[in-house]
């Protein structure tokens, strides 16, 4: 399978992640394509761009496109999307330019994990943060993925709780 892991900044989606690929030992992971970008030489600011995060949506869909299986995603493009539709910036932003590639990457996923921020919060958050931002964002992922804003033609699991129902939530759609 293709899994890919979303949510915003801070809600224990790489925690998650870590958690189930410990239990898929014959995935692969791919790291978020803002670490990425980095580990190939792209320098991004302490507060990203707009540039920045089309950098990134880029890199994703990239990404998603080299087709290989049992691999577990740490963010994909519905995320950078939400970056981008919430970004102080936005208005610049060319979504239409965007959507059907980040559509078609998407679809070759066999499963997204949306992992939004739960009440009360499970992950600290610094008190310089930008929570409203972070809201968001969560907001945004919510309206692109469990309403279907990107009409996509894939399953999306919702998940809530401690690490370990995540996990069993997520393992329970993997195939045996």
């Amino acid at each position: 399978m293709r899994i890919a892991f979303s949510g915003t900044h801070r809600t224990g989606k790489s925690t998650l992640l870590a958690a189930v690929a410990s239990r898929l030992p014959g995935y692969a992971i791919v790291d978020e394509p803002y670490h990425l970008l980095e580990d190939e030489g792209y320098e991004q600011g302490q507060e990203p761009s707009l540039e920045d995060f089309e950098a990134q949506l880029a890199r994703s869909i990239e990404v998603l496109q080299e087709g290989q299986r049992d691999i577990l995603f740490d963010r994909c493009p519905a995320d950078v999307l939400a970056y981008l539709m919430t970004h102080e910036e936005a208005a610049t932003f060319d979504r239409d330019e965007w959507m059907d590639r980040a559509r078609d990457a998407l679809e070759t996923l066999d499963l997204i994990v949306f992992v939004p921020i739960e009440q009360p919060d499970r992950i600290a958050v610094a008190a310089d943060e930008d929570r409203a931002w972070r809201a968001a964002v969560d907001a945004a992922l919510e309206e692109l993925l469990i309403d279907n804003a990107l009409e996509l033609d894939v399953a999306v699991l919702r998940v809530d709780g401690a690490v370990a129902s995540r996990v069993a939530e997520v393992l329970a759609r993997v195939p045996g």
